[in-house]
């Protein structure tokens, strides 16, 4: 994915790769909009096995929790922001 800007919407990857992931299981496939762009950092799931790794962007991203829990969310506009390496995202 190209370098996504600040305030763009992106989807979380609903990938359910083996091995140790960073991204929350209930964040996959959900859409969020960037908040920010924290800087790069060495890949964690390459890292955890001793591979070579390359530094990747790692971005903020924000969703409702209307986005995350649908009708079940108790405060629909409340947020939550995680940190997702950008190789997560994709344009929603």
């Amino acid at each position: 994915m190209a370098r996504p800007p600040v305030a763009e919407r992106v989807r979380v990857r609903a990938m359910m790769p083996p091995g140790h992931v960073r991204t929350p299981a209930y964040l996959r496939g959900r859409i969020g909009v960037i908040e920010r762009e924290l800087g790069r950092f060495a890949d964690p799931e390459r890292r955890a096995y001793s591979l070579p790794f390359d530094q990747r962007r790692l971005v903020r991203v924000r969703f409702t929790m209307a986005e995350i829990w649908g009708p079940d969310a108790e405060a629909p506009n409340d947020t939550l922001d995680a940190e997702i390496f950008e190789h997560w995202l994709e344009p929603a």
